[in-house]
């Protein structure tokens, strides 16, 4: 029986389950509904604040906080005016107040480097490969392998800073403290370019000349309302090059913080070799990126000028060797090419900055005004401390004062007391002095208690009390804490400046309206457009050779066109778009062929379908559209052409009503229309008002009754009508005629 209940027993306790057994889980496979915006608002925006704050975006200081730990991480090893320490030693100390991996820091150090060629002003003087910013491949080595100190700029990063001039927060797991931002001496934010992604918004500041930077903040100091653009006249690149200037743009940076720079590259031919040198190039491309743009056109035959290019760049700096073919101006070369290839770009400025924990977006005059202000308080706690400071040393040189009139009291009660903690007490009902004075007379070492020591301390009270009057003079003048920036501003211009890198060249506006189109090999082609969207270029030649044209099953010839290479052509879509193109960007082909798919060459959007090809020389004449309600746009074919060339325009035309078709009229022509209501309208297109906007809804032309529509719209020209009179009208809009049993239904159809 007892073997039996304690097999009971054993069975009634819970088996512990082992490993591949199934577990049973309380309120396993319950779904619990949790709104989106209570996920966003409890996951993700934490994080979203966290990069906006605490990452991605720069403070007035003009550092992120990976920046500014890195900075004081080597200030603190004494690395500003020490000899310099294996970069990896400085990762690993930085690791203490940035909790990163090491390659993230030694990243951020990397592009701080001189040797990278990232900051206008760098701060951390290099040695060693840092590789370059403006090469993709050129990699920087390992961090065992280069070493780094502190720029002797950076003694303006930190001046005072243990001055209690800045906060200072404990680090991310409370073992030290580092500061919230720097007392830089200089508006830092805006000496070096800097990007930050976050969540949600960015940040992309350019680079201003030092010394210019300087002067314009005086400038903005005493005048809020000074001219900016005569102080600070662009942007400084490190990598140099050309600011072709625009004054709106600039006008927009500086007030509004937002606004593009389009720079370019320097460039110079050596004749003796019939080569182009590249020495400098935009801050927002690289030397690759350049290359390979360029090995492109030439292999798309679009820059036949080009016998050679390398990339040569050294020790000594930047350059990108081009050779020209005989006979070729490398002037006109490096013109296409500004416009072809990234050697021309622009750099996109969003002044958005941390002030006080919120990003603002602000012009560089508002920056510099919150710099100024940011300097202020930093100049203001300075005095502050050096005033409490002069105060406590004087209040110590009063009790040596004191004592100077009986040192031998002193020593008499300090021997005749007998308890030690009684001296103290003792001291200060002798003298009449306060416990802090009678603590710093007791420490004095029995060697110094002699006249001449005590005389020398208190020499030190008039200059105290001068120091002290001056300090209070300044605390209570903001005019005089002003003066004091300037004076330092001037300094750090006199002692930094730099002449600038990049030039400014003014007369730019219509640079790329001069460039000269490139030349296109011209001759005759027939171009033939397909209802499905096959287009096919061929010469008259193969034309008279080839059989019947071959076509995609179901597909048909739409349109078929007598033209030149040269010719430009205009393909409408379906979606109000128009995609432009030269006849000479199609290879020859021949008939016996498909011909190339039109929206996959040209880019179209999903789902978008070319309807109609225009073929011109030189846009003359209109466009003709014809709409389902009966109204007609005839628009100049100028309105499709730009200065820029661009390949796309949007609302080619309306999209309003239905269109019923479209035709290109070189010259002035007699269309016919037909409707399903068995009607015939001729009209002279001249009779149709001209509109100069491309997506107008047009004139009435057509008068449809219920339930009818147009059937089909051709020219007029070839139709063999009995009594063409009897369709024409002399005022729009009309119904037409009905047509006539001698005038055939087959010659009315679109041809």
């Amino acid at each position: 029986m007892a073997k039996k209940t304690a097999k009971t027993k054993r069975s009634a306790a819970p088996a512990r389950p082992q490993l591949g057994e199934g577990v049973e889980i309380l309120s396993a496979g319950t779904v619990i509904e949790t709104p989106v915006t209570q996920t966003l608002e409890s996951n993700y925006m934490p994080y979203a604040m966290s990069v906006i704050v605490s990452r991605a975006l720069p403070e007035i200081d003009g550092f992120k906080p990976s920046h500014r730990k890195l900075l004081y991480t080597m200030y603190g090893m004494g690395l500003l005016k020490g000899p310099r320490t294996k970069s990896a030693n400085i990762v690993g100390s930085t690791m203490h107040l940035n909790p990163h991996g090491d390659a993230a820091i030694y990243e951020t150090m990397v592009r701080m480097g001189r040797g990278n060629e990232s900051l206008l002003v760098p701060y951390v003087d290099s040695k060693g490969n840092f590789g370059k910013a403006y090469s993709r491949d050129m990699a920087y080595a390992a961090a065992r392998y280069t070493e780094a100190r502190l720029e002797p700029v950076c003694e303006e990063l930190f001046r005072d800073i243990d001055k209690e001039t800045v906060d200072f927060v404990p680090n991310y797991d409370g073992t030290t403290t580092e500061p919230t931002l720097l007392p830089v001496t200089f508006p830092t934010i805006l000496a070096n370019n800097t990007l930050g992604i976050a969540v949600g918004m960015a940040s992309n500041i350019c680079s201003f000349n030092l010394a210019e930077l300087c002067r314009a903040t005086i400038a903005l100091m005493k005048d809020e309302k000074a001219d900016l653009s005569a102080l600070l006249p662009a942007p400084d690149f490190v990598g140099g090059g050309y600011i072709l200037y625009d004054a709106a743009e600039m006008e927009n940076i500086y007030e509004n913080g937002r606004g593009s720079v389009r720079v370019r590259a320097r460039y110079q031919y050596q004749k003796e070799g019939n080569m182009v040198e590249i020495t400098q190039i935009p801050p927002t491309t690289t030397v690759e990126a350049v290359m390979d743009k360029i090995a492109d056109l030439v292999k798309a035959g679009k820059v036949k000028e080009i016998s050679d290019m390398r990339d040569e760049t050294d020790l000594n700096g930047l350059k990108l060797t081009i050779d020209l073919k005989r006979g070729q101006d490398p002037d006109k070369l490096m013109a296409k090419l500004y416009r072809l290839t990234p050697l021309e770009d622009s750099f996109s400025c969003n002044f958005n900055i941390l002030v006080a924990g919120q990003p603002r977006v602000m012009g560089v005059r508002e920056i510099l005004k919150e710099w100024t202000a940011f300097r202020l308080e930093c100049v203001r706690r300075r005095t502050w401390f050096e005033l409490q400071g002069k105060k406590k040393r004087l209040h110590l040189m009063q009790a040596l004062e004191a004592i100077l009139l009986d040192i031998d009291k002193a020593i008499r009660i300090v021997r005749e007391t007998a308890e030690e903690a009684e001296v103290v007490p003792n001291l200060m009902i002798g003298f009449g002095i306060d416990q802090v004075q009678a603590e710093y007379v007791a420490e004095i070492k029995l060697r110094h208690l002699n006249r001449e020591y005590i005389l020398k301390r208190t020499r030190e009270i008039e200059d105290l009390e001068k120091e002290i009057a001056r300090l209070e003079e300044i605390l209570a003048s903001p005019a005089k804490m002003r003066g004091i920036i300037r004076s330092e501003l001037e300094e750090v211009a006199k002692k930094y400046g730099q002449p600038r890198r990049s030039e400014i060249l003014y007369q730019v506006e219509n640079a790329q309206e001069e460039i000269e189109e490139e030349t296109m090999a011209d001759y005759p082609v027939h171009l033939f457009f397909t209802r499905e969207g096959y287009f096919k270029k061929i010469t008259p030649q193969s034309l008279r050779m080839s059989g019947e044209q071959k076509l995609k099953e179901g597909d048909e010839v739409t349109q078929e066109a007598e033209s030149q290479n040269s010719a430009w052509l205009l393909f409408f879509t379906n979606r109000c778009q128009v995609y432009k193109c030269r006849a000479g960007d199609f290879a020859d082909t021949k008939a016996s062929v498909l011909g190339e798919y039109l929206p996959t060459v040209l880019g179209m959007e999903e789902g978008e379908t070319p309807l109609y090809m225009a073929v011109t020389a030189d846009y003359r004449g209109h466009m003709l559209f014809v709409y389902a309600n009966g109204k007609c746009a005839r628009v100049p074919m100028e309105s499709y052409a730009t200065k820029q060339n661009r390949k796309k325009l949007l609302k080619a035309y309306s999209d309003k009503e239905e269109l019923a078709a479209m035709l290109y009229l070189p010259e002035p022509a007699e269309i016919a229309i037909r409707t399903t209501g068995g009607r015939l309208l001729l009209v002279g297109s001249a009779q149709i008002s001209e509109k100069t906007t491309r997506d107008t809804q047009g004139v009435a032309v057509l008068t449809l009754k219920r339930n009818q529509k147009i059937e089909s719209v051709r020219l007029a020209e070839g139709l063999e009508l009995a009594d063409p009179h009897r369709y024409r009208v002399r005022t729009l809009p009309a119904a037409g005629a009905l047509v006539r049993s001698e005038d055939t239904v087959e010659q009315l159809t679109l041809g």
